[in-house]
């Protein structure tokens, strides 16, 4: 005899949970791809700044990639399955997947995109969570949005002057 699972009752319902899911399935596509790119550029950046741009986008990437877990594992809570290989997120996605080798702040501009990208689609999520009440969302959503603009102000910044 096999037991099931009780239905989810967490004060959601679940069409509104399946919106929530949807709209962060977006970001963890977004998150994904920017990550495939930031860890990239990582490897091929090359010029006066390698040591420096190398570092950063290292930082960038393990940021990201710890990002990923927690984006599903709110997709999971939320009673909903996430989605997951490279052709499903790269569907799902806004950020383009670079598949070019450019010059290093041609990637530090492609990298500016993607974060914005990242917070525009997480700015999406954030109507559908507060209507729904779902204050943990709400909390992941806010976190990272301050990381990706606080990670495209950086980096622009290093395209000023």
């Amino acid at each position: 005899m096999s037991i099931s699972a009780p239905a989810i009752n967490i004060g959601i319902p679940e069409a509104q949970r399946q919106e929530i899911a949807d709209g962060l399935s977006r970001l963890l596509a977004d998150t994904y791809v920017l990550y495939g790119n930031t860890h990239g550029f990582h490897w091929n950046v090359t010029g006066p700044m390698f040591n420096t741009l190398h570092l950063m986008f290292m930082e960038q990437y393990t940021e990201l990639w710890n990002a990923l877990d927690v984006i599903a594992e709110r997709i999971r809570a939320l009673g909903c399955p996430a989605p997951f290989g490279g052709r499903i997120l790269s569907a799902l996605a806004s950020v383009e997947e670079a598949d070019t080798h450019p010059a290093a702040l041609a990637m530090v501009r492609q990298l500016v995109e993607g974060h914005e990208a990242v917070a525009r689609t997480a700015r999406q999520v954030f109507a559908v969570a507060e209507a729904a009440n779902d204050q943990p969302t709400a909390d992941l959503l806010t976190q990272r949005l301050q990381i990706h603009e606080k990670t495209a102000w950086m980096l622009r910044s290093l395209l000023e002057g």
